[in-house]
């Protein structure tokens, strides 16, 4: 009796943390392989982020972990720097996290633009995608986003003449084909999640056909933890890995936020408290670098599956971190029985969910100028790399703000043979000068002419300028000199 007074929903999130287990465990493995690090990688951040971050206040039912998000910038990084070095930028990551947290810059994320979040999540699907493609036929895949797309014919034109790599991607095809029809199947059925089933099925089929198919690898967990070493902090000071920790910070608290909002839409429990939130994620990340591991974020479909599956309160996250733990430590070497081409499925199934396709074309009847930073942004992320094209899609995003801020409009109050009377009302600044100096040349320069400026709500520097330099020279001679009229200032041009 005195359980059930204490943990009154004890039931409920029991069998919650069951079912996000099974939802996390072939996602974790499948985001450690494509990101080029050791599976068990992936299963430790799992297990921190159930269990560290779960048990911190934040976002009461948000399931945290590798994210799918991550893996296009967790592959460069490796490549670039190494994987000792995935620790350091991993950690760092985290300790800003807690630092901007603190100091209550969590709820500014919000303020991100959610064209250049979707351009950017767009962009990680496109790579992912044509990644993982390679990853099913069994091969290498090139290293650049460009080289990735374009080299897809001759992948598939390749595979072709291979049997090897046509079984390959015909069972990452059947994984595909699987998870995308397993919301038909019966709801008892669909009380296994279909990625899990479509991996079993997948490995269940390897062995009993003996495919021609490369398995995970596995070297152990303790094995695969990699604190570490102090010498990797000197890259510190190097601009590229600066750079790239900064775009792990963007990316990884964004995504968490914008995620923790769409979970608060789907159920009417306490809201989630952005700067905890931060916190916790930073506090995640920072024992997630110091192990070596991946870094997290939180997952909106494990935190989707936590809240449909009826959890109440943190404890089903923090359990479901507790059977990660277990699947790691009593059944390590499942993992080597799992084919590659089915974690490649379930990772195109998921790079194609980070695509907005539905919102596009609505977003571009709408409001055009946002579809075009989000499809700039995610072309950008494909051609350039993931760091350069966020900063592309913010810089596009402030521009047009800044340009949406411009409004400005030329009003002819009166017109008549003794003069004419012109308000200006808006926001005059540099950036709509053309279309104010063309409004104002339209003007007739025969008649006396007064504009009153007391409409307008910002006037910068370059625009009074202008209009100053106009006002000298719009006066035909003979005719009275423009007045302009400011907060019931009159100034006469000479």
């Amino acid at each position: 009796m005195d359980r059930v007074r204490t943990f009154p929903y004890l039931r409920q999130d029991f069998a919650a943390s069951l079912v996000v287990f099974l939802v996390a465990l072939p996602l974790c493995v499948g985001v450690a392989v494509a990101s080029g690090v050791p599976a068990e990688l992936g299963l430790v951040t799992g297990i921190v982020g159930g269990i560290v971050t779960g048990l911190m206040r934040g976002s009461s039912l948000q399931v945290s972990g590798p994210a799918a998000g991550l893996t296009v910038l967790v592959f460069e990084a490796v490549q670039s720097f190494g994987l000792p070095a995935l620790g350091v930028i991993v950690l760092t990551t985290g300790l800003l996290q807690v630092g901007m947290g603190a100091l209550r810059l969590g709820r500014w994320f919000r303020a991100i633009s959610v064209s250049v979040v979707e351009g950017m999540l767009a962009g990680i699907g496109l790579v992912l995608i044509a990644g993982q493609l390679y990853a099913a036929a069994g091969v290498d895949a090139p290293v650049s986003g460009t080289g990735k797309v374009t080299g897809i014919p001759g992948l598939l034109v390749d595979a072709v003449s291979s049997p090897a790599a046509l079984t390959s991607l015909a069972l990452g095809a059947c994984t595909i084909a699987l998870v995308v029809g397993w919301s038909r199947m019966p709801k008892r059925v669909r009380a296994v999640p279909g990625a899990l089933a479509a991996v079993v099925l997948a490995t269940l089929a390897t062995l009993a056909f003996d495919l021609p198919v490369e398995t995970v690898r596995v070297q152990g967990l303790l094995d695969a933890v990699q604190v570490p070493a102090l010498s990797e902090f000197g890259g510190l000071a190097t601009l590229s890995l600066l750079g790239t920790i900064a775009a792990f910070t963007l990316i990884a608290s964004a995504e968490s936020l914008f995620s923790a909002a769409a979970v608060d839409r789907l159920h009417d429990g306490p809201r989630t408290q952005y700067d905890k939130e931060l916190i916790a994620q930073g506090t995640g990340n920072t024992v997630c670098g110091i192990l070596g591991a991946l870094p997290m974020t939180a997952v909106i479909v494990r935190s989707s599956a936590n809240v449909q599956a009826g959890a109440r309160t943190r404890a089903s996250r923090v359990l479901h971190g507790v059977w990660l733990l277990l699947f790691a430590a009593l059944l390590p070497s499942a993992l080597a029985l799992i084919p590659l081409p089915a974690l490649a499925g379930i990772l195109i199934h998921a790079g194609w969910k980070l695509i907005p396709l539905r919102s596009l074309v609505p977003l571009w009847r709408e409001h055009r100028g946002e579809a075009l930073i989000l499809v700039v942004t995610a072309v950008a992320i494909v051609t350039i790399n993931m760091f350069e094209g966020v900063l592309i899609g913010l810089a596009l995003s402030v521009a047009k703000a800044a340009w949406d801020a411009s409004h400005i409009k030329l009003e002819v109050v009166d017109s008549s043979p003794d003069g004419v009377r012109a308000r200006l009302s808006g926001n005059a600044t540099f950036l709509r000068l053309p279309k104010i100096l063309d409004s104002l040349e339209a003007l007739p320069d025969d008649r006396p002419v007064s504009l009153d400026l007391s409409g307008l709500h910002h006037l910068d520097h370059a625009c009074l300028s202008a209009l100053e330099n106009w006002a000298e020279r719009h006066s035909s001679s003979g005719t009275e000199p423009v007045r302009l009229t400011r907060d019931d200032v009159v100034t006469t041009a000479p």
